[in-house]
């Protein structure tokens, strides 16, 4: 006979690395220096003008 398998103890685990996840997510996400935000918002910032400026007025591309 096999053993005998506690479900519930199965799902907390499965709570508890989906929360596991979810927090190195938010750390990432939200663990930044006030100048590390700072700079990637400039660098964002720059590279959108970057691409605004190569538009092309018309719709021909050729």
């Amino acid at each position: 006979m096999g053993d005998v398998v506690n479900l519930k103890r199965f799902k907390k685990r499965g709570e508890r690395e989906q929360a596991a996840k979810q927090a190195e997510a938010n750390r990432a996400l939200f663990g930044r220096t006030k100048s590390e935000r700072a700079r990637d918002e400039f660098l964002g910032e720059r590279n959108a003008r970057a691409l605004d400026q190569h538009r092309l007025e018309n719709g021909d591309a050729s």
